[in-house]
């Protein structure tokens, strides 16, 4: 499986990478720093860089061919202001969507963040009301395309051992931590399970092996 994953020098982009490389994929991490590239190959990816603040869905299309499914794990990050949390969170989410349409590349698998879908919280403060509006039009944007998505909501991340246990269901869930590298972990099971798609699903620590929990949601029977 040729995986491209947006955002590829993030810390889960990193650990996702290395999860691939080992079990035979190929992973091809976007990043737009230069600098980044040996990070990224040093986690068995391939290292491409690509501004998608400045680049067209045609230009990111080429670089999509032969892929069989895109991760959308980037965000403008710490001490970016409301303007980045839009260009990134919501505009770079949308031309991965619109590339991913015009390479024929169907799985797409978007990292966004519980609080996502609802008002901020009384108090928020100006940015991460930007950051929350972001992810949820860029939410919104994906499910009213014709691709084979899934969302992901990550609870506060940390960077904790792995623990390989989880509770993943559609939302709404307690809130909670989740290790980064068990949010890696499941993205690379939902890779696996097609039977995912059209989901939006959120993640925190649990007492379910990953893949357990993973193949729960596969294919659910419909609501009547």
């Amino acid at each position: 499986m040729r995986v491209v994953i947006v955002g590829g020098h993030g810390k889960i982009a990193l650990l996702l990478e290395r999860l691939l490389a080992e079990r035979g994929d190929q992973a091809v991490g976007l990043i737009r720093n230069p600098a980044h590239v040996g990070d990224v190959q040093k986690a068995g990816a391939e290292a491409v860089v690509c501004d998608l603040e400045a680049a067209s869905a045609e230009d990111v299309a080429v670089l999509l061919a032969g892929a069989d499914a895109v991760v959308f794990a980037a965000g403008a990050g710490p001490g970016s202001g409301a303007p980045r949390k839009d260009s990134v969170d919501r505009g770079a989410s949308v031309l991965m969507a619109d590339a991913a349409e015009r390479a024929g590349v169907r799985r797409f698998v978007q990292v966004s963040t519980m609080g996502a879908g609802q008002p901020p919280r009384p108090g928020t403060d100006e940015v991460w009301a930007a950051y929350i509006a972001a992810k949820t039009a860029a939410e919104d944007d994906l499910r009213s395309r014709d691709l084979d998505w899934t969302i992901l909501r990550p609870g506060r991340l940390t960077d904790a051992a792995a623990t390989g246990r989880i509770r993943l269901a559609a939302p709404p869930i307690p809130r909670g931590t989740v290790p980064r590298a068990d949010v890696a972990a499941v993205i690379a099971a939902l890779l696996d399970e097609p039977g995912t798609r059209h989901q939006t699903l959120e993640l925190v620590g649990g007492d379910s092996p990953i893949a357990a929990a993973v193949r729960d949601l596969s294919d659910p029977p419909p609501v009547t």
